[in-house]
């Protein structure tokens, strides 16, 4: 069905690629590798540039993963989750009556970002090119205007009340194509250029979400870098070595899926409804307690350990759905981009606000939205994702990243943004590239499934295994009935819907490279030469 629509081409190119969801950012990436930075630059420069122009997703007010894959073996992983404030205080939450953490409009909702720590991270240890020219192309927007996208423009209309929100209020109605600029953020960027992190997190900005918190923060939190590089996480399956970040990412879920779903008899069409029920159950079996084992402490290769995941494996039935879980007493903004340079160095890379415009605050002199990612913390005593001081939450974000297993070479990255069901979105881009070999674009394009549970997008597993298979407008018609003889509650919701995800991939595909951007946002890119 899919496989005959023509605008989802693979784009092929033997250079250099960058794959993001707006096309000012990839062109931007692309124009910094071809200028003789590397991939990682292009990353950088990419991800700035969406600050600018993709504020409702992501912002120099969040958080950052990424993967960099610069030679055989093992990529490096740099965690650039922010930690909760000296301030922060469960029980004082708990005596206002609360259950579950704020999920906007509350300071505490909000942890250090760890955006800017982590673009200097990537930069100090792996850049080609000055930071002014990375950072370059989104100072010139910040400060010169860039036309507002269609997805911008319908979501700004959300936050155009809020104070220090005046770059979006003055513009209201904002139309596509209308051009908006953000001085406080060219400053901002400018001053990152010129004094590093401090004069980000002990500047203008620190000092302002100092101010904000009341307590919540102080100036020591943000004195102490947020990013740290980690340990990768990888599982064999399909012929290829799976990595990503270890916890308090829930990349695991990815990779545990990945396992799983390679020792079951997939349907040889991905139209059967047989291949969503498995990938449902998959899921279902790797994710359904989330909630009771994702923690900032938590052992991720524990986690993915073929002893934990065999039973998994086994108790998925073909015929129905198993019962699964006991509900769990706890509680999008993202961006996903892919670049691969002439050396062929990879990187995925994503950064979020947690939920769209992230906690509806905003640091009034900088204009920088600040993200809610605080609300995955749990505010159970004695939950291992207890919210307190120094502690980061369980992460939603979840790059992903292919090599080769015999010589280690780079054979991939991709990755998505939807809050809970990243990893379920990967496993069906993971299964529809290596199991059945289709391109980047088809696979992309391809309607997709993703479980529901609560109202947020960052509730999938509140009630443990207990969800709502909700399948995409356009995935195969056969698939409803097909689930719900086998016991799932099916809903069927809208075509080419942003709530199952924005994905990007960009394979190594011998000589060059073939990748694509999801149509979902009907914005994105997939720049090279």
């Amino acid at each position: 069905m899919l496989r005959a629509l023509a605008p989802y081409a693979t784009r092929r190119v033997p250079n250099g690629m960058v794959c993001s969801v707006d096309q000012l950012a990839s062109a931007a990436g692309v124009a910094v590798m071809r200028a003789g930075g590397n991939a990682v630059d292009a990353a950088v420069a990419t991800s700035a540039v969406l600050t600018v122009v993709w504020q409702h997703g992501c912002g120099l007010g969040g958080d950052l993963f990424a993967l960099v894959h610069d030679q055989a073996g093992a990529p490096a992983a740099l965690d650039a989750a922010g930690s909760a404030g000296s301030g922060a205080d469960a029980a004082r939450l708990r005596a206002e009556g609360a259950t579950v953490m704020p999920f906007r409009g509350d300071i505490r909702c909000v942890t250090v970002p760890g955006c800017v720590d982590g673009w200097l991270a990537l930069h100090d240890r792996y850049g080609r090119a000055p930071l002014a020219d990375v950072l370059g192309p989104a100072v010139g927007y910040a400060e010169g205007g860039f036309p507002a996208s269609p997805t911008l423009a319908a979501s700004a209309a959300l936050v155009a009340d809020l104070p220090g929100a005046e770059d979006f209020a003055r513009r209201m109605p904002i139309r596509p194509g209308d051009r908006i600029t953000r001085p406080g953020v060219a400053r901002t960027l400018r001053a990152v250029v010129e004094g590093g992190r401090a004069a980000f997190y002990e500047g203008e900005f620190g000092q302002g979400l100092v101010a904000l918190g009341a307590g919540e923060f102080t100036a020591e939190d943000l004195a102490r870098p947020q990013a740290r590089w980690v340990e990768p996480l990888h599982v064999d399956a399909w012929g290829r070595r799976i990595w990503t970040v270890p916890p308090p990412s829930q990349g695991y879920l990815t990779l545990a899926g990945a396992w799983v779903a390679a020792g079951l008899a997939l349907p040889d069409d991905p139209d059967d409804p047989g291949w969503a029920h498995l990938l449902v159950e998959t899921a279902r079996q790797v994710g359904h307690d989330r909630p009771a084992v994702l923690h900032d402490a938590a052992d991720g290769a524990a986690l993915i350990a073929p002893g934990r995941l065999a039973p998994r494996r086994a108790a998925v039935d073909a015929r129905r759905a198993a019962a699964l879980g006991d509900p769990v007493p706890r509680a999008g903004g993202t961006i996903h981009l892919a670049a691969v340079d002439p050396d062929r160095m990879g990187v995925s890379l994503i950064q979020s606000n947690a939920a769209g415009f992230g906690a509806h605050i905003v640091e009034p002199s900088t204009g920088i939205f600040l993200h809610n990612r605080g609300t995955g913390f749990s505010l159970e005593p004695g939950h291992p994702a207890a919210y307190g001081p120094g502690r980061r939450p369980p992460h939603t974000l979840a790059p992903a990243l292919l090599t080769r297993p015999g010589d280690g070479s780079l054979a991939g990255v991709l990755g998505t943004m939807g809050g809970d069901s990243q990893p379920q979105v990967l496993l069906q881009l993971l299964a529809r590239l290596l199991v059945h070999g289709e391109e980047p674009g088809p696979a992309l394009a391809a309607g997709r499934w993703v479980l529901g549970a609560g109202e947020t997008g960052f509730d999938t597993w509140s009630q443990g295994g207990a969800v709502t298979v909700r399948v995409e407008g356009h995935a195969p018609g056969a698939w409803d009935a097909g689930l719900a003889e086998r016991g799932h509650r099916v809903r069927r919701e809208a075509a080419f819907s942003a709530d199952f995800g924005h994905a990007h991939v960009i394979l190594v595909a011998g000589d060059h490279l073939a990748g694509a951007t999801d149509p979902r946002p009907r914005t994105g890119d997939a720049a090279g030469w």
